[in-house]
């Protein structure tokens, strides 16, 4: 036997002759008259509409659990981590930060404990968004992904980068100064498939006439500096690098101080990220930055928005990066 469509807010609106918006105010006693509002939760009960209890408990403050998960090795999901702390707070909601280590493993460990800890909402920048484990959510917990798609939990919103502008901005940026072989290191695990700003990379850099080599590095310094220096040793070596991390950047600088080579004069460095030490490093790092104060918004508004009130589009908000050329790139010699 067919179970009975859910109903939507969309109905509730139908059979209560106002639109989308202004029943869920009702709905939830923000806007119209008292008449308007009893009239909006009697259809709503007849029709047996039911507000998503995740975003009730967020948009009331009644959540004391939402856990941030991102690899703080990684200067900006650590800065931005921070951020999305901050932001929950001034909601009344606080936060827990789980660090993951860029370990699918240890990602999948603590969405696994999740249940035990009561915790009512997750903000994800996943190591790994194709991993059957985000399935295993409950689905009483509202997820919010940054970065990446969840393929298994594809009615979670998302906030994207517009990865097609950064990336192709820069390797057009490093074509127009005559780079020819161009390495980009990259923070995804060579066994996560389909990572959409490697791809890119690939693709766009045939387009430019590039010869594009995609390292695969953990975005933490130490380790990024080790996989550049074996880059940097393979000939014919690259003359440029775009490392879709700043922290994967400044390891890069390191690297080209072991192998003798200068930044920008032997090795163009561009980053991804503007972190707050971009113009601090000698020569100051040339990136791409994103309005992290917007992202946090979009992530916070997606955890407090009931489901049914997030059309398709919505439920996916894209950001373009700024390019801040500055002295870490050059012709090559």
């Amino acid at each position: 036997m067919k179970e009975p469509r859910r109903r939507t807010l969309q109905d509730v609106a139908d059979a209560a002759g106002l639109s989308k918006a202004a029943t869920s105010y009702a709905l939830r006693g923000l806007r119209g008259s008292p008449e308007t509002q009893s009239r909006v939760l009697r259809v709503a009960s007849e029709l047996g509409y039911t507000v998503d209890p995740v975003a009730r408990a967020l948009a009331g403050g009644r959540s004391s659990n939402v856990v941030i998960v991102g690899s703080l090795r990684d200067l900006w999901q650590q800065d931005l981590a921070v951020m999305l702390s901050r932001a929950l707070a001034e909601q009344a909601l606080s936060a827990s930060i789980a660090d993951v280590d860029a370990s699918p493993a240890r990602e999948e460990a603590v969405l696994a404990a999740l249940n035990s800890r009561q915790v009512d909402a997750v903000v994800a920048l996943p190591v790994d968004p194709s991993a059957l484990y985000w399935a295993d959510v409950p689905d009483d917990i509202r997820l919010v992904s940054i970065g990446d798609a969840l393929a298994h939990r594809p009615d979670s919103p998302v906030v994207l980068f517009d990865n097609a502008t950064g990336v192709g901005t820069g390797l057009r940026h490093l074509a127009e100064l005559g780079h020819r072989t161009v390495g980009v290191l990259a923070p995804a695990l060579p066994a996560t498939p389909g990572r959409p700003a490697e791809m890119l990379a690939t693709s766009l850099g045939a387009e430019l006439g590039l010869v594009v080599t995609v390292t695969a590095t953990p975005a933490a310094v130490g380790e990024a500096a080790d996989a550049t220096e074996r880059l940097l040793r393979t000939a014919p070596r690259p003359t440029a690098l775009l490392c879709l991390s700043d922290s994967i950047a400044f390891g890069a600088y390191a690297a080209a101080r072991r192998v003798g080579l200068e930044v920008p004069l032997d090795l163009s460095v561009l980053g991804y990220d503007d972190s707050a030490m971009a113009p601090l490093v000698e020569p100051q790092l040339s990136t791409f930055a994103w309005d992290e104060t917007a992202i946090v918004d979009a992530a916070v508004d997606a955890l407090r928005t009931p489901l049914d009130e997030l059309d398709a589009e919505p439920r996916r908000h894209v950001f373009r990066p700024d390019f801040m050329p500055r002295g870490s790139t050059a012709s090559p010699a």
